[in-house]
């Protein structure tokens, strides 16, 4: 089985970004909301804390039990993570002085040179972005690393594989951030880094197989990457009994249809087009709204789809495009009940289409499946 590194998320603009960095290294990982975690297994190699818009010292902020992890895995806390790990074990977090925005210059504690900061250069330039910092650490922490204006900038539990640091490692203007965090991965986690997108493919292909078995899929495709990519992996996986349709809906390019439709059988995919300008043109009469355009394109979309699929026989499944960044944004680190954006893709199963949701590449992002369609 695959292993890989969790990613526990309170809410930081930089959540996907650790994941990209961490997969960039050939690590698999998965971001799950702080209060909705998986049940650790075998497979799970280390977690790692996201930054957050909170603050630890305020009293709704997130402030989930570390102990399920400590001790266990090794652990990481990126600045909020860090903060969060230092107030809870009685250390004590306060607004910085001035807010703690922008470059600065990492100094690794000699005396207690960690793993985590090994092989980088003497003067480590770092990205900060927090207005609280560590004003006081508890007896078991030892500091690992500072700047002129945090002296908690990195810190390690003693007799721990538990870490903190209060600076940015994945973004590009921590210019030894992917040191750091290789570091974490390979040397604390011990990961092998043996997995891409291309190995991921082949596995989901193999899932695909055993799912869906002889069962028909019926699935939309608009001409873009994703539900291509898609189209081509459950095509792969179970051949003829994939059923795509193309929709003409009169606002694409000129010839564009053609153009697409003709690549699309190319590649051997069991495909109709569907010409419905006409039923796009009536939706669209009289609006000027860019939203209203929007939901009735939507709208019109489904009922064209739906009349489509209903001329198959016994299918089963509806293929989509999903990919993790759809997932992800659909997931609020407020619980199931709050949303931070619908998609299109997650979750838009209209009530009346009693069909099972396949989704083969809802675990891979933008570019890495781009990389795959490339290669």
């Amino acid at each position: 089985m695959t292993e890989k590194i969790l990613i526990l998320d309170f809410g930081s603009q930089y959540t996907q970004l650790i994941a990209r960095r961490v997969r960039e290294l050939n690590v698999y990982c998965e971001i799950h909301p702080y209060n909705h975690f998986p049940e650790l297994d075998s497979t799970v190699k280390g977690v790692i804390l996201s930054g957050s818009p909170c603050s630890v010292r305020d009293e709704d902020s997130p402030k989930p039990d570390l102990m399920q992890f400590r001790g266990q895995l090794p652990l990481l806390g990126v600045c909020y993570g860090a903060q969060l790990l230092a107030q809870s074990l009685g250390g004590e977090v306060a607004p910085s002085k001035i807010r703690e925005y922008g470059r600065a210059m990492l100094h690794s504690d000699d005396q207690n040179r960690s793993i985590l900061l090994q092989n980088l250069t003497p003067e480590s330039q770092v990205w900060m972005s927090h207005g609280d910092t560590i004003v006081t650490i508890p007896d078991n922490f030892k500091i690992i690393g500072s700047t002129e204006s945090v002296r908690v900038a990195a810190f390690q539990i003693d007799g721990e594989e538990t870490y903190g640091i209060q600076f940015h490692p994945e973004v590009t203007h921590s210019l030894e951030g992917k040191e750091v965090l290789k570091n974490f991965l390979v040397d604390i986690c011990g990961c092998k880094q043996e997995w891409t997108p291309a190995n991921f493919v082949e596995e989901a292909v193999e899932q695909l197989k055993e799912k869906l078995g002889n069962d028909k899929v019926v699935m939309a495709l608009s001409g873009g990457v994703d539900s291509t990519v898609a189209a081509m992996l459950v095509h792969r996986a179970i051949g003829p009994n994939l059923y795509c349709i193309f929709v003409d809906n009169g606002l694409l390019r000129k010839n564009e249809f053609e153009q697409v439709l003709h690549s699309y059988e190319d590649m051997g995919l069991n495909i109709k087009g569907v010409q419905a300008k006409d039923q796009f043109y009536k939706a669209l009469e009289g609006l000027s709204d860019p939203e209203a355009k929007r939901k009735a394109i939507g709208r019109t979309f489904i009922e064209v789809f739906d009349q489509e699929a209903h001329l198959l026989t016994d299918v089963s499944w509806l293929g989509q495009g999903t990919i993790y960044p759809d997932v992800i944004e659909s997931v609020s680190v407020k619980g199931p009940s709050a949303t931070i954006k619908s998609h299109h893709n997650v979750g838009g199963l209209p009530d009346f289409m009693k069909l099972q949701i396949v989704e083969p590449l809802r675990t891979l992002f933008k570019d890495e499946v781009r990389a795959w369609a490339a290669s």
